[in-house]
């Protein structure tokens, strides 16, 4: 199995370069093509490349973990957010279609509007209140043009490789005696590692079954707010043995309205990941364990 891999250098894209492996030969290309073999084009704003290259390789499989992700910044480049998030999966799917190769592509709960408290179901009404979310969205249209297609919807991903909310939390907690963060926004922390394995896990299945194509959501189980996030870092970097200026005890409570961004922020974040795990066999493990393997990953502590 030939397996094109795009956006190798994000968190997931990092993930996938492992948890792919072991299906077939991985080809990971990056948005400069400096790092790419024999000069592929990995650039999402340069779509004809992207088609030239998928012609090229000829893969049986492509993963697209590429994407405009600055949410904000979003707000002010519509069209380069567009580029990324709509127009480049979008001559993937077309490309996908032709060669009659499967599309794996990774969404976001901004596709919704954020209200209620229910966790959102996969067939639910969408609403974006962003760029971000409306040019996500459109990728998703786009992407499941293809017949081919998997499409995981996900929230809050962090990893121990980059910059992440854990690790802010404690770079802050170390400098500062108190902390205030958002209470009002509630979804799943959710590793990229969990990401790439459900990846791995459901391209296998899919090419066996076909008819298991189609959009499903991905999270860690359970669920938590900014606030309770941030007290169970510093909680669990304390039983690690950190000494911290400010404990979850010092932590604060706000509502999202006291930090104002160009971007609006959905409020529910919570998805429903009934259909996947009964489609693809699955049960996924609950956000805590996954935060707290990278705390003691990141931090060498044990």
């Amino acid at each position: 199995m030939k397996i094109l891999l795009f956006g190798r250098g994000g968190q997931v894209g990092w993930e996938l370069q492992r948890s792919l492996s072991v299906l077939g030969e991985v080809i990971a290309l990056d948005f400069d093509a400096a790092h790419n073999p024999q000069g592929l084009c990995g650039s999402f704003s340069d779509l004809a490349g992207l088609a030239e290259t998928v012609r090229a390789v000829k893969p049986d499989v492509i993963v697209n973990a590429a994407a405009h992700t600055a949410v904000d910044k979003a707000e002010s480049e519509p069209d380069f957010a567009r580029s990324l998030n709509a127009l480049a999966p979008g001559v993937l799917a077309a490309e996908a279609q032709k060669l009659g190769a499967w599309l794996v592509h990774y969404s976001t709960d901004y596709v919704f509007d954020g209200s209620g408290s229910t966790p959102w179901q996969e067939s639910d009404a969408t609403g974006p209140l962003s760029v971000y979310g409306r040019t996500k969205l459109e990728g998703e249209q786009l992407v499941a043009s293809a017949a081919k297609h998997l499409i995981l919807r996900t929230s809050w991903v962090y990893a121990a490789r980059g910059g992440n909310f854990a690790k802010t939390m404690l770079r802050l907690a170390s400098e500062r005696d108190a902390l205030t963060v958002i209470d009002d926004q509630f979804g799943a922390p959710t590793s990229a590692e969990l990401l790439a394995d459900v990846t791995a896990h459901a391209i296998r299945a899919a090419m066996a079954k076909p008819e298991l194509a189609g959009l499903y959501h991905c999270v860690a189980g359970g669920e938590t707010n900014w606030h309770g996030y941030a007290r169970f870092v510093l909680q669990t970097a304390q039983t690690l043995g950190h000494t911290l200026k400010a404990g979850p005890e010092q932590v604060a409570a706000t509502s999202t309205t006291s930090y104002p961004t160009p971007a609006q922020r959905p409020l529910n974040s919570r998805l429903n990941t009934a259909k996947l795990q009964q489609a693809f066999g699955l049960s996924l493990p609950h956000w805590q364990s996954g935060v707290a393997r990278m705390l003691t990953e990141i931090t060498g502590k044990q």
